[in-house]
């Protein structure tokens, strides 16, 4: 597939023909935000550059789930990708930074830091991985899921919970007391179905979009991580477009993030009305302070070089 679709690819970037290039996401909505975004962005490109480049976008896990689509991307097989942070933090010590559980005070201190020189030297850390980091997405506050209230680390301790796949994600599970088990996105409704799991953890419309709710009615407000989406090109295929063609990439996937804010913000609103009327519970009297104290030993962990220490105390010390 790689030998046969490239070499076309590449010549279109050049210039030589139009170009539609394919983006990836696993959300099942064609109205979630980030899908609607890439589709924006789209739409801008399209205009911008005269019909030479569009991007149709495969959500649905249509192409595989975010490990595999990465893998593709990196290889040039697949030329755009929408994956949370996470998916990176293995390949891309950088992209630790901003997954770091309780790192932002609220949803416009991270968006500020993101929007700034930290946020592109942190999408600048994957391009020795064959990966161009386009923008940061909202992805909203994380929470914990289960058929109890998660008010205290008691209240979290044994609990079987869903993580994304990642050495950090165990740890903050067990971090809480917890017992982490990594999965892909489109295995937890069944294993909360199943009780092979208790809990999962994610922000609300993911909860509600996934039909999570369905099977857990308990959503207790950690708001543990803002850990954002990352929109992400193939350097194969970047590195083949003038410098012109790739500002054009640059500045209209910018103007896809406020798009998507936008698109967020009602989305956020809609989800929580509707898995509200489903009977679901929100819990908001939970001991953060306690959550956040507990996460000592996974900053120790992780955020283990003067690069990643810098990056970090330069988030926590500008409000």
């Amino acid at each position: 597939m790689k030998t046969l679709l490239l070499p076309i690819l590449l010549a279109a970037a050049c210039g030589a023909q139009a170009a539609e290039f394919r983006s990836a996401d696993v959300h099942n909505s064609d109205d979630y935000p980030t899908v609607a975004a890439v589709r924006y962005m789209s739409e801008q490109l399209d205009k911008r550059s005269s019909g030479r480049y569009k991007i149709k976008v495969f959500n649905k896990s249509a192409l595989g789930n975010e490990k595999e689509t990465l893998d593709q991307v990196k290889i040039g097989a697949l030329e755009m990708n929408r994956v949370n942070i996470s998916t990176l933090n293995a390949i891309c010590p950088k992209s630790l930074v901003p997954t770091m559980p309780f790192l932002f005070d609220s949803t416009a201190h991270m968006r500020k830091k993101l929007d700034g020189p930290i946020g592109e030297e942190i999408l600048k850390g994957c391009e020795s991985q064959g990966l161009v980091g386009l923008a940061f997405y909202d992805s909203g506050s994380r929470s914990i899921y289960a058929k109890k209230p998660v008010r205290s680390l008691a209240d979290a301790k044994g609990l079987k919970i869903r993580v994304q796949p990642s050495d950090l994600w165990v740890a903050v599970a067990a971090a809480m007391g917890a017992n982490a088990t990594p999965m892909p996105t489109g295995e937890v409704y069944t294993a909360l179905k199943t009780g092979l799991i208790d809990a999962a953890e994610n922000n609300v419309p993911s909860y509600e979009g996934f039909k999570h709710y369905e099977a857990v009615k308990v959503y207790s407000r950690t708001e543990h991580s803002m850990a954002p989406e990352v929109l992400l090109i193939s350097k194969a295929v970047f590195d083949r477009m003038s410098a012109a063609d790739q500002e054009l990439f640059r500045s209209t996937a910018k103007a896809s993030v406020q798009f998507q804010r936008q698109k967020w913000d009602e989305q956020e609103a809609k989800a929580l009305d509707i898995v509200r009327k489903s009977g679901s519970q929100f819990v908001d009297d939970v001991d953060k302070a306690a959550f956040k104290a507990a996460m000592a030993p996974v900053y120790a962990k992780f955020i283990t070089t003067p690069d990643l220490q810098r990056l970090v105390k330069a988030v926590q010390e500008s409000k």
